[in-house]
């Protein structure tokens, strides 16, 4: 029988207003723009990026 190990059909987490998300140290600002400018197409949520 099955160990509970089934497909994952959706992923819930609760994000609170003012909360980082995402830190990033040691790369350059281009890149770090770039990364966050492609990882903020994939959320559902509004975001802004802080210096």
């Amino acid at each position: 029988m099955g160990k509970g190990k089934g497909n994952v059909e959706y992923w819930v987490a609760l994000i609170q207003p003012g909360k980082v998300l995402y830190e990033m140290d040691g790369v350059p600002e281009e890149l770090a723009r770039e990364a966050f400018k492609l990882a903020a197409a994939k959320l559902p949520i509004k975001n802004h990026l802080c210096n």
